[in-house]
């Protein structure tokens, strides 16, 4: 599904990625771990597409996406990858539900079939209830859930997490940590996450660590 050929990335004279290959499978759950400072971000957001890197390729189910222009990128994130983040980047003007819609709008979604598939995941993480509510007027948690169903909305083949609940209480966070797998059994995505986590760590299907800009366990 997710293959990374050779991948490095400098910041001035700071080498962050030294040569990355890694290839992940379809509906497979890996989580990256390793110190602060290793460049798990840096990786993710360039699987991601946020971010290219100096040398080397990523690649989707044998597409080449790093040769693609700015625009196809564009439209190839929106429409293949989800992102859930640690403080969850919901738009605080926004209720729960306009904010899952959001990237189904960019996608170019009619409202009702946007508000159909917001609600129906909406629904499935249990917020029902929670669907004209602002951020600021949900629990750490609940915002949490509204983020994952933000990054499902477009039907992506890929979900990248970076620390997603690194925020979150004991209850909430194993809560989350269950969703990642109910998610996968249910919708069948193929999710990479980076936590400092050992927990989440240890109930994935590999566990990649990287220190020092290279992976040293796999």
């Amino acid at each position: 599904m997710v293959r990374a050929v050779a991948i490095s990335k400098s910041y001035g004279d700071l080498r962050v990625l030294k040569g990355i290959n890694l290839e992940v499978k379809e509906k497979e759950i890996i989580t990256i771990v390793g110190p602060s400072g290793a460049g798990k971000t840096t990786l993710l957001q360039i699987l991601g597409t946020l971010d290219n890197p100096d040398t080397g390729s990523v690649i989707y189910n044998g597409r080449d996406v790093t040769s693609l222009s700015p625009k196809q990128i564009s439209r190839f994130r929106n429409s293949s990858i989800g992102f859930v983040f640690q403080f969850h980047q919901l738009l605080p003007e926004f209720s729960a539900l306009e904010n899952v819609c959001i990237p189904a709008f960019i996608a170019g979604k009619g409202k009702q079939e946007a508000e159909e598939r917001a609600k129906e995941l909406l629904g499935y993480l249990k917020l029902t209830d929670r669907l004209e509510h602002k951020p600021s007027e949900l629990s750490g948690g609940e915002q949490q859930r509204v983020a994952v169903a933000r990054a499902l909305v477009n039907n992506p083949s890929v979900i990248l997490a970076d620390e997603p609940s690194g925020n979150l209480d004991s209850d909430n966070k194993r809560e989350l940590h269950r969703l990642f797998f109910d998610l996968r059994d249910k919708f069948g995505q193929t999710i990479i996450i980076v936590t400092h986590d050992r927990e989440l760590a240890g109930m994935s299907d590999r566990i990649i660590e990287i220190k020092d800009g290279v992976i040293v366990n796999d």
